[in-house]
């Protein structure tokens, strides 16, 4: 993914041109796009090479030079690539990478005066303060792609075996630890006990452990906090009043790894139907019609994903359209493209990643006005 998402942009660097536009009058008027200048950029530690890949590619096919920090868990392969870039032929100083920690390194580039723009990957408090700090220092302008509570909605006509394996992949991949992962799942009441049935029984058997051999499906939680954290939403959960029927403990004695866990007959107002948990934690909810869902979904601080799950194209296009998130996949999930753009509405982000979109954040747009005199035309 990190390879074809650079070969998009690498396909883009000669293909970005201004305009001409007709003016009134006798006169020449075109619009240039330049590069924006110095990209500061900062990437969470979820997905430490692709998220190198959607930063650095259109900075880079748009004519900027870079200044990007990894997140302190992740420091190591954001500096292999960029090795291999340099090995390519980069020339020197285009590509920075550096590594440190959020209140030292990374506040330091958000507020830098020499940096002309900031793009940032991570939770939505973090990006309140990437701005905050863009906006004391340089006004320099920012694109921000952050948390989610997306919803994954399945509908009576659904069905149920793929839609419960669909909605378990959505919200346990990569242990929990998407900003996307589809955490809210809405089941209508008519296959509702069918559903939790059957996913407390994929959720038994998903497999955890070593994540270098085969036959895994989930390693451990990338850290010690992010571990706790979780398992005090779990607790949250049961103390709530949820019914708990698959996990809830760490899995083994030894490593940051969690059971997978399913909690039923949730509430919209409960902290695991709220809060991004970031974690391999599914919480099902019933509804019982297309308006309720729609109410309920949008019903959160974030927008930035949702899933739908139906036969009918009707209940579909419906819920694609009322949802206000930057994503609906119908009938798949997680679904990432270089073409297809990613970001969130409300306190999910502001901008777009990827495809033409991303484009839009690193350049500068100029008019340029000449007279035209003894023209032939106008």
């Amino acid at each position: 993914m990190l390879a074809r998402c650079m070969r998009y942009y690498a396909g883009w660097a000669d293909k970005i041109h201004g305009l001409v536009v007709p003016a009134d009058g006798a006169h020449h008027a075109q619009v240039l796009h330049e590069p924006v200048g110095v990209a500061g950029q900062i990437i969470p530690w979820n997905f430490p090479l692709l998220m190198f890949a959607w930063k650095v590619g259109p900075a880079l096919a748009c004519g900027n030079t870079v200044v990007l920090k990894t997140a302190e868990q992740t420091p190591l392969s954001a500096l292999y690539v960029a090795s291999l870039l340099h090995e390519a032929g980069l020339p020197d100083g285009v590509l920075n990478v550096i590594s440190g920690f959020g209140p030292t390194a990374g506040a330091a580039l958000c507020s830098h005066m020499g940096v002309d723009k900031l793009a940032f990957t991570g939770s939505t408090g973090t990006g309140q303060i990437v701005l905050e700090l863009a906006a004391r220092s340089n006004l320099k302008p920012v694109t921000l792609e952050l948390g989610g509570k997306s919803p994954f909605i399945v509908m009576d006509d659904a069905d149920v075996d793929q839609a419960v394996e669909l909605a378990h992949q959505a919200v346990f991949f990569n242990q929990g630890q998407c900003c996307c992962a589809g955490s809210r799942t809405f089941v209508h009441e008519r296959v509702y006990d069918e559903f939790v049935e059957k996913s407390k029984a994929r959720a038994m058997k998903r497999v955890v452990g070593d994540p270098f051999r085969n036959g895994v499906e989930q390693g451990p939680q990338i850290d010690e906090e992010q571990f706790k954290k979780i398992l005090r939403y779990v607790q949250s959960g049961v103390d709530s009043g949820a019914t708990l029927l698959a996990g809830g403990d760490r899995a083994g004695n030894r490593g940051f790894y969690i059971q997978p866990t399913v909690f039923a007959d949730a509430k919209d107002d409960m902290k695991i139907a709220r809060e991004e948990i970031f974690g391999p934690v599914q919480t099902i909810l019933k509804f019982s019609g297309v308006e309720e869902v729609i109410r309920r979904a949008n019903a959160s601080q974030y927008g930035l994903a949702a899933g739908v799950f139906t036969r009918s194209l009707d209940a579909a296009n419906t819920l694609s359209r009322a949802l206000r998130v930057g994503t609906v996949w119908v009938n798949c999930y997680d679904v990432f493209d270089a073409g297809i753009p990613f970001g969130g509405y409300k306190m999910s982000g502001v901008g777009r990643e990827k495809g033409v979109y991303a484009l839009r954040n690193y350049l500068q747009t100029k008019a340029v006005v000449t007279p035209i005199r003894g023209a032939a035309w106008l």
